[in-house]
């Protein structure tokens, strides 16, 4: 699975392209609430899981493994998360919400980047721990149907383009090219939903991510 393939002018590993493949199909169905995406996002987790390793991005492999827990939450949260049980709703977040997701992140990258550049030898420990920490809020946004989830996964996306090509990840490089444009159709659809089911970020005194 490391022996490199070269297509259309990039290089890529069969390893990289199954976990490039695996995760198309689990934003395509985020995008469409299905639950069997959480399915998708474990197997994509664990294969790319092993292509970070291979290129020394230690915090977005260790990244992997919490998307496969909190994955294994969302898909309960999917299915039976909301206050009857039922199938959770899209809604939005409240601005306590906000800032508390502004600040999580904040905390995430001063602590990630710190981590990674005392105790590994990565060459890009502010970047990988700031995408690191926005990846994580994304997720845990997704897993309670947040439709601001989507603008975070578009200001990561975006940034995770220009790390991996710098390392040399070019098929990841376009796939999360792709997320970016994945990502604006989720908001719109997601913002319609939210809409149409009246979702709101809930009344004062609820849980923010609730």
């Amino acid at each position: 699975m490391n022996d490199t393939i070269a297509l259309a002018g990039l290089s890529f590993t069969p390893l990289e392209l199954l976990s490039f493949l695996l995760s198309v199909a689990t934003v395509w169905l985020n995008i469409r609430q299905k639950h069997w995406a959480w399915l998708f996002s474990i197997l994509s987790s664990a294969t790319y899981g092993l292509v970070f390793y291979e290129s020394r991005l230690y915090g977005d492999m260790g990244l992997q493994l919490v998307f496969i827990t909190v994955s294994i939450w969302g898909w309960y949260q999917w299915l039976h998360g909301d206050d009857g049980h039922a199938t959770l709703p899209v809604t939005r977040l409240s601005g306590r919400g906000w800032l508390i997701c502004a600040a999580g992140w904040a905390a995430g990258y001063l602590l990630l980047s710190w981590f990674l550049k005392t105790y590994t030898d990565t060459d890009v420990p502010r970047s990988d721990g700031f995408l690191t920490a926005g990846s994580l809020v994304g997720q845990l946004l997704l897993s309670r149907k947040k439709v601001e989830n989507w603008h975070v996964w578009i200001v990561v996306d975006v940034l995770y383009v220009g790390l991996y090509l710098h390392k040399h990840l070019m098929l990841t490089a376009v796939l999360y090219g792709m997320f970016v444009l994945m990502a604006v159709a989720g908001l719109r659809v997601w913002s319609k939903a939210a809409g149409d089911s009246g979702g709101d970020a809930g009344a004062p005194g609820e849980l923010a991510l609730k």
